[in-house]
């Protein structure tokens, strides 16, 4: 693959998964913690900052792109690191469709305030049934978040160095939007919206903790275009860590805002951000500013989950994990063409046709998992390979990594039943995959 991405597009890059996710977050964190919301975003901060401190150490010592997938594969050997790249599944791949669906809805939502509204058929992703059977006629499909999943293929499927371009573009328009609504809405902030601060208690805080997580969990995608960077070395932990610090000073500006004009009890969970700007009466600059963000942010994601879950395919194809067509690259473009193409056709029809509201919650214990199994990894590294190269040192290396691991299991729990009942089923549905192709052709047995 080319060496084109520098500091400022891995950063570009981190920020474009993490920023949309505070769009889709802030509502249902606060209605969970109340205005304790501000607390649950630096909680998962905290998290992040001992998970980050485990993937850079692990990048600069293995600068090849597939993220904890590779990190596990080099430290805890090959079985744990097809867990965790099927893990990853649901933090980049499944995460796409729903995204792209709220990006329909923002677009829809803009588009009605002018009068154009796209047929009932076609607006949102509902199939109905009846006596077992598809009922065509009261069934609809999402257009238009098909359209922009096969749009952002598209990108994608060109090359790395316009899909960086493209979403550093959006990253920019995204964090202006964000830095207009703080501004414009600071002044309307009332002190007694934060009594009480803890109305949930800290059960409260770590279960909010547990969602809006998935604001964070971009900084990661940084490390799947590792051999992509122009110096992994040096550059992949640069846009680790500064990606996580300046999406955590955001995400806490926002909380505070939103928990300071919005009655916890009563703000929209699904749009968070808009509702603040309803309770200022919709003044036309912040509607259009939240509504130009929440595309960016949804449109940023989409990107670079897709991107992330491509190359974690293309390097498990190329151990052999999975067949080796899916590592194929393109001879002219350079990226791995068929298996964009193939992904984003999948992602497209899941986007138009079903809703996986339920699955989009899997992300946060997928995603968690895969953070705790590379600080343990961290750990395992620093007493098995004492003496191994490390350019990027963790300080106090196995604290951190126990600290990271830690915080991890500790926001998996903060998780409902459901959920892992769901996580273990898709676990097992990956090992069987894992024991009838995987081990057998894998590379370490060829």
């Amino acid at each position: 693959m080319r060496r084109v991405l520098g500091r400022a597009a891995l950063v570009g890059i981190g920020l474009g998964t993490m920023l949309g996710g505070i769009f889709a977050t802030i509502g249902v964190g606060t209605a969970t913690a109340g205005p304790g919301v501000v607390l649950s975003f630096a909680l998962s901060a905290l998290a992040c900052v001992f998970v980050a401190l485990c993937y850079a150490e692990l990048a600069a010592m293995v600068p090849v792109a597939g993220s904890a997938y590779t990190y596990a594969y080099a430290t805890l050997g090959e079985v744990v690191a097809w867990i965790i790249g099927w893990d990853l599944i649901l933090e980049y791949g499944i995460s796409v469709a729903p995204t792209a669906a709220s990006w329909s809805g923002y677009l829809q939502s803009l588009l009605g305030s002018v009068g154009f509204a796209m047929p009932p058929w076609a607006q949102t992703a509902h199939l109905a049934f009846a006596n077992g059977r598809l009922d065509t006629a009261h069934s609809q499909i999402d257009v238009i978040a098909a359209l922009v999943v096969l749009a952002i293929t598209a990108v994608l499927a060109i090359g790395i160095r316009e899909s960086a371009g493209a979403n550093a573009a959006l990253v920019v328009a995204q964090v202006i939007a964000i830095i207009a609504f703080v501004l414009g809405c600071a002044a309307a902030v009332q002190p007694a919206r934060f009594h009480p601060f803890l109305p949930t208690g800290l059960g409260g805080v770590n279960a909010a903790a547990a969602l809006v997580f998935f604001a964070y969990i971009g900084f990661d995608t940084v490390t799947v275009a590792s051999e992509e960077a122009k110096d992994p070395v040096r550059d992949v932990p640069f846009g680790i860590i500064a990606s996580l610090v300046i999406g955590a000073v955001l995400y806490c500006a926002i909380a505070l805002v939103t928990a300071g004009i919005v009655p916890w009890r009563t703000i929209d969970h699904d749009a968070g951000m808009s509702d603040v700007v309803k309770h200022l009466g919709s003044p036309p600059f912040l509607t259009i500013a939240v509504a130009v963000g929440a595309l960016a942010g949804n449109a940023t994601v989409m990107i670079t989950s897709m991107l992330g879950q491509i190359r974690i395919f293309y390097v498990m194809a190329r151990d052999r994990l999975l067949p080796g067509q899916i590592a194929a690259v393109h001879p002219r473009t350079r990226t791995p063409f068929l298996t964009t193409l193939v992904m984003g056709a999948v992602i497209a029809l899941l986007a138009a046709s079903l809703s996986l509201d339920v699955l989009l919650r899997l992300v946060n214990i997928g995603t968690l998992s895969a953070f705790a199994i590379v600080c343990l990894g961290v750990l395992v590294m620093r007493f098995t390979r004492p003496e191994a190269n490390r350019p990027f040192r963790a300080p106090a290396g196995p604290l951190v990594a126990l600290l990271g691991f830690g915080l991890c299991v500790l926001l998996m729990f903060g998780l409902e039943l459901s959920t892992w009942l769901r996580f273990f089923g898709w676990m097992a549905a990956g090992l069987l995959v894992y024991g009838f192709y995987g081990y057998r052709r894998s590379l370490l047995r060829s």
